[in-house]
């Protein structure tokens, strides 16, 4: 879902949370949105209005009775204007304020005078959050069609460790495209994407592994979020931070992302397996650092799972199941042997050997080969684009 050209009110409230509103001012205005920001006077001791102005290239709104250029009052004009309104972070007050329909504010005004859609991020101490009180103000904030975007577990700006924290710049852009009308076919399923390579020890300090950045499988599941899947990304080591908004299960081994994986699909729709994973691993890793002396080292391997053997064969399998084939010669013909020996539903071929997409390029040049359907070619694009184009297709297996 592109933001270009998307009108998006951002409310900044007295949150200490609010330095990291400035982050999602950036990141919606480098996306192509136009992003209003106003302020509430408590936000203003936190972060001062120079920052979001220059972030935005657009006036911060701070006061009630202030005219806009064409001597409109500005709570009216911003609210009707506005694609969407996004309050991050919401304290505790503004919040009740938005459930009993204050408007003493220029922010709470405004959304009373707005039709578009608001998305509301809490950020505060724990036990605020949890308070009878707050909890019935969202209440009612979700029965009026607001959209609570929920607070992160973890440490607090008081110390203490609790749920609070505002949700990831991550989980709030999902929400945002979402809210925008984005593509929502995979709303209500759940789905698991592997990712990144394995590393598999030889000694304490040393392992094998492979060039996998995992950018291809973030982007898939990162793709998913956005059409409303609930995601679940099993990933090895990789060069990349993952997306928000997901359930994130970091694994190193090859055996321990077997594990991960046959935990994970027996509830989920779809599995896409774009991890490069190990096919060998030392049968007895060393238990201690391998000195160098020797002029010669033998390792002895032993073969790794079939992993995507498994699932197909599984007593519950997913009703798709999407395997990669990253191949340096005979790419349709291997692609082709792997999707029936495996017995895949899709399969992802791409050339390991070019040079402008593959592991670690920011795009890929892949082909598409279904079980009854002619290998469909992609051009060189970005992995996003790919991995939305994977999900056009998994969605239309998933409704046969």
């Amino acid at each position: 879902m592109t933001l270009l050209n998307k009108t998006i009110l951002l409310g900044v409230t007295g949150s200490i949370a609010a330095y990291k509103a400035a982050g999602l001012a950036s990141a919606l205005t480098q996306e192509g949105a136009m992003v209003n920001v106003i302020m509430t006077r408590s936000a203003g001791e936190f972060v001062r209005p120079l920052t979001f102005q220059a972030l935005t290239q657009r006036p911060v709104v701070t006061d009630m009775f202030a005219l806009d250029s064409q001597s409109r009052v500005q709570h009216i004009t911003l609210g009707q204007t506005a694609d969407l309104v996004v309050i991050a972070p919401a304290s505790a007050h503004t919040i009740a304020r938005l459930a009993w329909g204050l408007a003493d504010d220029v922010l709470s005004c405004t959304v009373l005078s707005t039709t578009a859609p608001v998305l509301v991020a809490p950020a505060m101490e724990s036990h605020m959050y949890a308070n009878s009180a707050t909890q019935e103000n969202l209440g009612r904030l979700r029965s009026r069609g607001f959209v609570i975007i929920e607070p992160e577990y973890g440490r607090l700006a008081s110390g203490a460790v609790g749920r609070g924290r505002l949700a990831g710049e991550g989980a709030i852009m999902a929400a945002i495209r979402q809210a925008l009308g984005g593509v929502s076919d995979l709303t209500g399923r759940r789905v698991v994407v592997t990712a990144g390579g394995t590393q598999e020890p030889i000694d304490p300090v040393r392992y094998i592994s492979n060039r996998s950045s995992g950018r291809m499988g973030y982007a898939l599941a990162e793709a998913a979020r956005d059409r409303g899947a609930e995601v679940v990304l099993i990933s090895g080591p990789a060069a990349i931070a993952a997306p928000g908004g997901i359930k994130l299960v970091p694994v190193v081994t090859a055996m321990e992302m077997r594990e991960a994986v046959m935990d994970e699909v027996p509830a989920c729709d779809a599995l896409i397996m774009a991890a490069a994973v190990a096919d060998y691993r030392l049968e007895t890793p060393a238990s201690q650092k391998i000195k160098t002396m020797a002029p010669e080292l033998t390792l002895k391997l032993v073969k790794n799972p079939d992993i995507l053997g498994e699932v197909s064969g599984h007593a519950r399998r997913p009703k798709v199941v999407v395997g990669f084939a990253a191949e340096s010669q005979d790419l349709l013909k291997n692609a082709q042997t792997k999707l029936v020996a495996r017995n895949l539903d899709l399969i992802v071929a791409n050339d390991i050997t070019a040079s402008d997409s593959g592991f670690g390029a920011e795009n890929n040049r892949v082909v598409l080969i279904g079980r009854d359907q002619e290998p469909s070619a992609l051009p060189l694009m970005p992995k996003r684009q790919v991995a939305d184009i994977i999900w056009d297709a998994v969605v239309g297996l998933l409704r046969l």
